[in-house]
């Protein structure tokens, strides 16, 4: 999910980013040996959490982070050590306030993980000519109950959300591979470049010929 957060680095304490994708059968094992099927799954989904949110980093999470942070700068150690860590990760992600988040993932059967599929559907096909009823289609759900849904997990509707996944691509093909903006607009599946001006001004505060000058200039 596409998101957005500020913060102010400086050379004495800069801002590191890491992503770590999930490893769905390691995710099952470790909720297996956590016995959270009980925990969690005894709540239903009466009402389905956030697909993202922020957690407070507790000093095991942040001990395991570093670590595995310090490991990647040896291809050795990423290889031997990587994985432990990652794992350790994934447990200290479990025992913490997100983890509804990552059950209801695990959980193929469920309403979140019905939405999971029809975000990845939309974050692969961004470009494409998808609608409610078709992305409702490959979740296995009526386009009201997915709608209600998509916006309970993601707070935004599903063409919003769609909407979003594209201003950020373009903006990246923009600013990352210097696309002029009328390319970019139609690399992700706009077909007005005056509609893709108004929409990129409106969500980014600037159109794109000024996101490009304030670039150029820095």
């Amino acid at each position: 999910m596409p998101f957005e957060c500020e913060t102010f680095g400086s050379p004495e304490e800069p801002l590191r980013g890491l992503f770590i994708d999930i490893d769905m059968p390691q995710l099952h094992d470790l909720i297996g040996r956590l016995g959270l099927q009980a925990e969690i799954g005894g709540a239903g989904e009466r009402s389905l959490p956030r697909g993202i949110g922020p957690a407070v980093m507790d000093k095991d999470m942040a001990d395991a982070t570093a670590r595995l942070v310090k490991c990647l700068q040896s291809e050795a150690e990423a290889q031997i050590l990587g994985p432990g860590l990652v794992r350790e990760i994934l447990y200290r992600a479990l025992c913490g306030t997100q983890a509804p988040v990552l059950y209801s993932l695990a959980m193929h059967g469920g309403t979140f993980s019905q939405v999971a599929h029809a975000l990845k559907v939309m974050q692969s096909d961004y470009a494409g000519k998808l609608d409610v009823e078709q992305l409702a289609g490959t979740a296995r759900m009526s386009a009201s109950a997915f709608h209600r849904a998509f916006k309970e997990i993601t707070s935004d509707s599903p063409m919003q959300y769609l909407k979003k996944i594209r201003l950020n691509k373009a903006k990246d093909f923009m600013v990352q591979e210097s696309m002029k903006a009328y390319i970019a607009a139609d690399k992700v599946g706009y077909e007005s470049s005056s509609q893709f001006n108004r929409e990129f001004k409106r969500y980014f505060g600037q159109t794109p010929a000024e996101m490009v000058r304030e670039l150029r200039a820095a």
